[in-house]
């Protein structure tokens, strides 16, 4: 349930929540542990429930987003491949949203859906934490629909000086790289891509235990690459094994994963989460 004046105690805690996250492939996330331990921590009651359409979870998009508002959820994480439509069911767009096209985060409040993107914000964070020193003059970003919205911009204001998008549909690579500005270029020839870029960023599901392989031909990769991919179940792709095993400096899909939901919680919640605290939990969960 959603929390209510009732449901909170004298000091602000023993407050319940419901969240959930929608979509496809999913029952491997580690979302739903790292808010339900974080809210645990801070002494609220919180239920986050998987909802997998690949999974007996019955769809349209529109249905699951009725049910779960009526049942007085605090709000839905979203993921692939429903970020971008979920955009028609909401009410009002974050500025970060609006500039990405894409929606992680939907916030009930007030009989109102609200459209968030955490993704924006945890990638960078990742990006700036875990390769600090990457090479930021070309980077090749590979997918262009809802996460690689959100990277495309978060990569644009990192300061990368040349951002060139790939994606097997060359309209939303063209569409993308348009809505980013003039730093962003799509292209269709991948390995020339590769040979100009001093990373590379996998947004797309490939290397998902659903998904498995790479997005791109792992030989095309050099030693003064750097590549990072959004995938984090498993947390070593296949991609990012096979840069390894060329001498490429990597990074998961962790760092994204936990700082999107640090901001999700705060959204949802309105507390501010612990970003040590949170990756434990998805640590711990790995390790099991």
């Amino acid at each position: 349930m959603r929390m209510t004046q009732q449901d909170t105690g004298t000091d602000g805690r023993n407050a319940a929540f419901c969240m959930g996250l929608v979509g496809r492939g999913i029952r491997l996330s580690r979302t739903p542990a790292m808010h339900e331990a974080e809210a645990a921590a801070q002494g609220l009651t919180c239920r986050y429930d998987l909802m997998d359409t690949d999974a007996g979870t019955e769809g349209p998009l529109a249905g699951i987003l009725d049910r779960a508002e009526a049942a007085g959820y605090a709000g839905l994480n979203i993921t692939y491949p429903y970020k971008q439509d979920v955009i028609a069911h909401l009410h009002q767009l974050s500025d970060a949203a609006r500039r990405i096209g894409a929606v992680n985060t939907v916030v009930f409040r007030d009989g109102r859906r609200f459209g968030h993107n955490t993704d924006f914000w945890g990638f960078s964070e990742s990006l700036r934490r875990g390769l600090p020193d990457a090479a930021l003059g070309t980077v090749l970003l590979i997918g262009a629909g809802g996460a690689g919205a959100a990277l495309a911009h978060a990569l644009a204001d990192l300061g990368v000086a040349r951002l060139l998008i790939a994606d097997t549909r060359l309209k939303a690579a063209q569409g993308l790289a348009a809505a980013v500005g003039p730093v962003a270029h799509a292209v269709s020839d991948v390995a020339a891509g590769v040979a100009e870029a001093d990373g590379i960023v996998n947004a797309t599901p490939v290397g998902m235990a659903k998904l498995p392989g790479t997005p791109i031909e792992a030989g095309l990769l050099s030693p003064r690459h750097w590549v990072a991919d959004i995938v984090y179940f498993p947390l070593e792709t296949a991609f990012l094994k096979a840069a390894r095993a060329t001498g490429c400096r990597t990074l998961s899909g962790e760092g994204m994963a936990v700082f999107q939901a640090v901001r999700a919680f705060e959204l949802f919640t309105g507390r501010p989460a612990d970003p040590d605290r949170m990756r434990g939990t998805f640590r711990r969960l790995g390790e099991a």
